[in-house]
């Protein structure tokens, strides 16, 4: 897999994030919506996140995406290493909407693209990413064992639907 940071943001690139978005929704990840979805159901939300990037808006935009290519040259994974808009908090920045396309689940892409994103985020100059993902789901093993750990829980501040409601585990890593 390639990995680039701050990819130009085509609009075949678009299409294939957010086809990516919704696949892995629909196989049931938790990555900020509830399946089953269609595309144009994610896609004011995917505007909104990478309007923010610098793939989308240029240089000066506070938030990276960085995408891995499988050998088919499409979108196998992809992640944003999001600002957390505070000066005092400039050395580290949010990990959000971690995702590997379902037909690349098993493969190691994964853990090829947390790994991307420490190398990516020390090219920027960063000391530490944060991550929150969903409990319930088994993710926070898979980040524990990629060098995140747990500071912090909020119970039941997921709502997935009445009386499903899931943590919200905050894992930081230090690079």
């Amino acid at each position: 897999m390639r990995f680039v940071l701050d990819p130009e943001m085509t609009p075949e690139l678009f299409e294939q994030l957010l086809l990516c978005w919704t696949e892995v929704t629909n196989a049931d990840g938790a990555v900020g919506f509830v399946p089953p979805v269609t595309p144009d159901v994610i896609r004011p939300t995917a505007e909104k996140a990478f309007a923010r990037t610098r793939s989308a808006s240029g240089p000066g935009a506070p938030d990276s995406l960085l995408a891995g290519f499988g050998d088919d040259g499409e979108v196998a994974a992809w992640l944003i290493l999001a600002d957390n808009d505070s000066r005092l908090r400039a050395h580290w920045r949010w990990v959000l909407r971690v995702m590997v396309h379902p037909k690349h689940q098993g493969k190691g892409y994964g853990r090829a693209l947390l790994s991307a994103a420490d190398d990516a985020a020390r090219s920027l100059g960063l000391e530490a990413l944060q991550l929150t993902c969903r409990g319930g789901t088994g993710v926070d093993a898979f980040y524990a064992s990629a060098g995140y750990r747990e500071v912090g829980r909020v119970p039941r501040s997921i709502r997935l639907a009445p009386g499903d409601e899931r943590d919200e585990i905050y894992m930081l890593r230090w690079l």
